[in-house]
């Protein structure tokens, strides 16, 4: 084992890469571990940080640690194998703490406990993925594309070889988004065979592909809306079900205004009434 991690991550100059994929992973379990204590009141383990009755979030420990590892990353010289390794762990942290909170950012709320709130768990999810692809030497599409084909076919022939098949596998990737089907198409970009499934096959009824191309094809709707329920969904909770055993279920939501559950508004007392009048009663039944 020790053989296999020297020549394959430390020789091929993959050992930052794979300390802030270990950084990444560790950071992301020990606060969702934090934040579930802080959420269950474990009366032992440390609370919010709140200096001055201002609660900080942990995505601004985040920054702070991937701008000190990116900057002494940047400075350190290549021969410092082992510090740039650590300070690329340290950055894989401050990642992991910035995409926990992902969701505030995008919606400029906090939605930590909410359902909103799962876009984080996605956002970490799809980081995790990548990242392993690339550290098992995954490349994305276009890095090797035209330099492979140039060196099959030398000369103008392979450059346009190369880039034609990196444009066809964008456009594929680009349609199997559109079909709103996300994974596939992050994964595709990494495993080109992946985008052309996605791209051949059926869109989900709600994506903006189903909008602009089945308005006048409602077999292929109906189908759409057929596999949805069949496949689509339970899929869905499944993936739902892991997030929470990782990150733990989010808060029920609120009642709707207006709703049952809301407590009725008394209304308020008539003007004309005199204040030494005794006030309205309720019926009895």
């Amino acid at each position: 084992m020790g053989r296999w991690f020297h020549d394959s991550i430390v020789e091929t100059g993959r050992l930052p890469l794979f300390c802030f994929f270990c950084g990444f992973v560790v950071g992301f379990l020990f606060i969702r571990f934090s934040v579930r204590m802080i959420r269950a009141q474990v009366r032992w383990w440390p609370g919010n940080v709140t200096p001055g009755g201002t609660h900080i979030h942990h995505v601004v420990f985040g920054v702070v640690f991937m701008l000190v590892g990116g900057v002494i990353g940047l400075a350190l010289p290549d021969n410092l194998i082992g510090w740039r390794a650590g300070v690329a762990a340290l950055f894989g942290i401050g990642a992991a703490l910035v995409l926990d909170e992902f969701a505030l950012i995008l919606h400029l709320d906090d939605v930590y406990w909410a359902k909103a709130g799962r876009t984080s768990i996605d956002a970490v999810f799809a980081a995790i993925a990548v990242t392993g692809l690339i550290l098992l030497r995954v490349t994305p599409i276009g890095v090797s594309d035209v330099s492979d084909a140039r060196a099959l076919y030398p000369g103008l022939g392979g450059w346009l070889i190369g880039a034609g098949y990196t444009l066809v596998n964008l456009a594929l990737v680009v349609i199997t988004l559109l079909k709103g089907k996300i994974w596939t198409g992050l994964v595709g970009i990494f495993i080109p065979l992946l985008t052309i499934i996605g791209a051949i096959r059926l869109s989900r009824p709600d994506a903006p592909w189903a909008r602009w191309r089945y308005g006048k094809r409602p077999r292929k709707l109906r189908r759409a809306r057929r596999r949805e329920e069949r496949i689509r969904k339970p899929l869905i909770r499944a993936k739902i079900a892991v997030q929470e055993f990782v990150s733990g279920k989010p808060d029920a939501d609120p009642p709707e205004p207006g709703s049952a559950a809301e407590p009725a508004v008394e209304p308020a007392a008539d003007a004309t009434q005199s204040p030494d009048a005794e006030p309205n009663r309720p019926r009895e039944h």
